[in-house]
């Protein structure tokens, strides 16, 4: 293969790669972010802890999509605007940064990822 071909296939497979994820974006956030962006404002705010963990406290408006059950996340965020801002929180970002990328996957836009999750909020 001449290296002008190469160099055209490389090329186009790297624009269809970066096509597939043009305007979506996960961001990862700190506890000011995330209360600067929700505070007083109708935001699509998932908590994706389980029930438990959502019933014993969570951040006001935040709806209970629970990741560990994949299917069921997968249904419940079908309820969501894929072109607005969605805000994600777990207990200390691990399963919330699942989500962003399932999100991603499944053609949401703006994903907010809170880093600190609710351990963080709680704290003063």
């Amino acid at each position: 293969m001449n290296t002008s071909r190469f160099t055209f296939l490389f090329l186009a497979l790297v624009f269809i790669a970066c096509q597939n994820n043009e305007g979506q974006e996960i961001v990862i956030v700190d506890k000011a972010a995330i209360k600067t962006a929700i505070t007083g404002k109708k935001v699509q705010l998932i908590d994706v802890r389980t029930s438990e963990e959502y019933d014993a406290g969570h951040i006001a408006n935040a709806v209970n999509f629970n990741i560990i059950n994949r299917d069921t996340f997968l249904i419940q965020v079908q309820e969501l605007d894929k072109q607005q801002p969605v805000y994600l929180y777990c207990k200390m970002g691990g399963r919330s940064n699942r989500a962003a990328q399932l999100l991603k996957e499944k053609g949401f836009k703006k994903i907010f990822d809170y880093s600190g999750g609710y351990n963080d909020w709680v704290l003063e």
